[in-house]
């Protein structure tokens, strides 16, 4: 059995409307400090979230989530956060905020590949449901 190490998530959820609290899980990021891997995954259910707020600026809300593996990847282009080690990044990236974006708690779990962690996380909390 391969070794399995220690992992860190959060999902990101789109909240619309910040003062009534109601949101959509959008993505899923992933931090596992024994692999050196901080990954990410997103999707946005458009018509779920237009049922919620009619409004919404999907464009904006496309903007601010592509952000988020780029910051996960590191370097120049994700700006001076980009120069911080990966377990910083993840943390900024997992701070609680009032916006439109926002993460849940961090969780954590146990895996022998992060990458196939990140996609079950994916798949059992943003992916559309047949």
């Amino acid at each position: 059995m391969p070794t399995r190490s220690a992992y860190e998530y959060a999902l990101i959820r789109a909240v619309p409307r910040v003062e009534r609290g109601e949101c959509i899980n959008v993505g899923v990021v992933l931090f596992c400090r024994e692999r050196r891997f901080l990954a990410s995954r997103m999707a946005i259910d458009e018509p779920r979230l237009r049922a919620l707020a009619p409004d919404l600026d999907l464009e904006l809300l496309h903007e601010q989530l592509g952000h988020i593996p780029i910051i996960c990847a590191g370097g120049r282009a994700a700006g001076p956060i980009g120069d911080l080690p990966a377990h910083e990044r993840f943390r900024w990236l997992t701070a609680p905020r009032s916006a439109i974006v926002q993460p849940s708690s961090v969780h954590v779990g146990l895996c022998a590949d992060p990458e196939s962690a990140l996609e079950r996380l994916f798949a059992q909390n943003i992916a559309k449901n047949p």
